[in-house]
């Protein structure tokens, strides 16, 4: 029981780290020259411009911001909630509160990805840009938070099935 205890919990830090990584490293979108995420875009990696209400998508970039966050928060949260509920729910009993926060948190980045999905076209046609942001290619960010949606749907399943034992 222990070992499946120290699996759940490192699987749990993992999907955090994941949430982390791809929410703050700037690889959404990356080509030749330059690399973009939801926060700015790097030429060279050494010069970059943050992203403003000048782009023509802002507010989409900004749902993609807002859920981003919200999903590593919900993560943080789910984790913690897991660790109190370890110690108070009765022998047999569910940790359904855990793992409601952990799909909503898994709803969040399902979210942020699909919009930069449909989105990311659009967002990188935008007048600001110097340079030939369309032909880049999906980052390691992005697929991370792909990633991180499958880790955190997985883990709120195991939370929602797993009981609670001696």
């Amino acid at each position: 029981m222990l070992i499946l205890l120290a699996f759940i919990i490192v699987f749990h830090i993992t999907s955090a780290a994941l949430l982390f990584i791809s929410t703050i490293d700037n690889a959404w979108w990356v080509g030749k020259d330059f690399s973009t995420d939801v926060w700015k875009v790097c030429i060279n990696t050494t010069n970059c411009t943050a992203i403003n209400e000048n782009n023509s998508e802002y507010q989409s970039v900004q749902a993609i911001q807002a859920t981003m966050i919200l999903s590593t928060i919900l993560c943080c949260v789910a984790f913690l909630v897991f660790i109190l509920q370890l110690f108070r729910l009765k022998q047999g009993e569910r940790f359904v509160l855990t793992s409601t926060i952990q799909l909503l948190s898994c709803l969040c980045v399902m979210m942020a990805a699909s919009i930069y999905t449909n989105k990311h076209e659009d967002l990188h046609k935008s007048n600001g840009y110097e340079f030939d942001v369309p032909s880049g290619q999906y980052g390691y960010s992005f697929i991370l938070a792909w990633i991180a949606f499958a880790f955190t749907l997985i883990s709120g399943v195991m939370y929602l099935v797993l009981r609670k034992r001696k």
